[in-house]
């Protein structure tokens, strides 16, 4: 093979080398703490002993206009056979729209209740830890060896708003799955963001 063919068959392997640190230093690390601070992203949360030595996971971060007691109530009727998961319903609540505002009848919540993926569909988490307008950590429940957890933190924050701190730690998942599965994550959690964001402002 020549020269000039060995260069040419190297160019792409170049590439996709380039971007895959690309990816791997600068990229990666962005989608997993994404709108966290660096006090965010370090310190310990309650659930974080649930799986306390994680394999993958993410923290991040989004500031609400409201105070966490206002916020609350969005986060405890989360479930699919309840106001959904307010992000992209057709891809994780079998189209159903969630909730655009507060039910009182799914403002009852339990450390062991299950919460469903959609309507009718097979449990997806289990309520782990529960503290009112301060802490909701859901645990997957997985059959198999994996486990994880999806913690959401609510602290306050000035004018009366709320940080709201969302945390994935998992164990178990294969590479194969959980890489890919750490963009599909970042934009789920950024469209739940939004859409609490657009439903807080609008019950304020």
């Amino acid at each position: 093979m020549s020269g000039q063919r060995v260069r040419t068959h190297l160019h792409p392997l170049a590439a996709a080398s380039a971007g895959a640190v690309l990816y791997a230093l600068w990229i990666r690390p962005r989608l997993l703490t994404w709108g966290a601070t660096r006090e965010e992203t370090t310190r310990a949360y309650p659930g974080d002993e649930l799986v306390p030595d994680p394999e993958g996971g993410a923290t991040m971060a989004t500031t609400l206009p409201a105070p966490p007691e206002k916020v609350w109530p969005w986060l405890v009727q989360m479930g699919g056979d309840r106001g959904g998961w307010y992000s992209w319903d057709w891809l994780d609540n079998n189209g159903e729209p969630s909730a655009d505002r507060i039910v009182p009848e799914w403002q009852s919540l339990e450390e062991g209740q299950h919460l469903y993926k959609a309507p009718n569909g097979p449990s997806r988490f289990v309520v782990a830890l529960l503290e009112a307008n301060r802490t909701l950590v859901l645990r997957g429940d997985y059959s198999t060896s994996i486990d994880g957890i999806w913690g959401f933190h609510l602290w306050w924050a000035p004018g009366g708003s709320t940080r709201l701190v969302a945390r994935t730690r998992n164990r178990g998942l294969p590479r194969l799955i959980s890489l890919p599965w750490e963009p599909v994550h970042f934009f789920m959690q950024i469209r739940q963001f939004h859409n609490l964001r657009t439903r807080v402002g609008a019950d304020v």
